[in-house]
């Protein structure tokens, strides 16, 4: 069972709100100073997913990444999870691509690691939150596409899911090879082991760039443009109500709510 896992490193979500700046020329996120990125947490839970798969069916597990400036210590998290292989795009030319070039760039990497059975994904990003990219993958590879997965199971030639819907869950079933994005619901991912974390360190990632690929410039080009980014304001207000007594409070609150249209 060979199985890929696209992860995406991003901003840590987890950034104080006085650290969070836009850069108003390149309208993208500027990087906080002292705050290392991170991979991004749905990617986690679908490695969690893949090692939990090679538990009971053995094979090679293969964590791709696409962009640049990668920080290396944050990368080799799959590494010391138990991940057998990281495989990064490392090109200036393929750093903050948009959905649709990242998709490309990501078929093709998978195309060139060679056979594999599974392609795990997360269920979004939490940079953008989109959810295109794995949707387009599995249109680029031709595969069978099963979203939002609490449990990812494999019997014979068959990917079997458990799959998150508002009320519940769903159980879905596809012909492999498949891509599966994996939701939270898994679980909570494995922490590194010391021997993972020192495994990790002696290994090296295998670094692609574009021209090992062979990619076209020309697909790489941006089909949607950011024209503008900016951080949400919100105001508030805060009013006391004054009173003699708690009844005559509440009967003032209760009539002040009432003239704000609140109730």
């Amino acid at each position: 069972m060979n199985i890929v896992v696209c992860v995406k490193q991003v901003v840590d979500p987890d950034l104080p709100a006085s650290a969070f700046r836009l850069n108003d020329e390149t309208n993208r996120v500027q990087i906080a100073e002292g705050i290392p990125p991170v991979i991004n947490g749905f990617d986690e839970n679908a490695i969690e997913a893949a090692l939990i798969i090679r538990e009971y069916l053995p094979g090679k597990i293969t964590a791709l990444s696409v962009g640049n400036c990668f920080a290396m210590d944050v990368m080799k998290k799959p590494l010391s999870m138990g991940v057998d292989d990281l495989v990064l795009v490392d090109d200036p030319q393929v750093f903050q691509l948009d959905a649709t070039a990242t998709v490309y760039v990501l078929s093709e990497a998978i195309k060139k690691i060679g056979k594999f059975d599974l392609v795990l994904c997360g269920r979004q990003a939490s940079d953008w939150d989109n959810a295109h990219v794995p949707l387009g993958l599995a249109e680029a590879l031709g595969l069978p596409s099963i979203t939002m997965a609490r449990k990812v199971e494999i019997t014979n030639s068959l990917v079997k899911v458990d799959r998150v819907v508002p009320d519940g869950y769903e159980k879905v079933e596809a012909d492999l090879p498949a891509l599966v994005t994996v939701s939270n619901e898994i679980g909570q991912p494995r922490y590194p082991t010391l021997r993972g974390i020192m495994a990790a360190s002696r290994k090296s990632p295998i670094v692609w760039m574009a021209r090992d690929l062979g990619l076209d410039p020309i697909k790489l080009e941006p089909k949607i443009s950011v024209t503008s980014l900016s951080i949400p304001s919100s105001t508030g207000e805060c009013e006391f109500i004054k009173a003699d007594t708690e009844a005559e409070a509440g009967s003032r609150l209760a009539q002040r709510l009432r003239e704000a249209k609140l109730i």
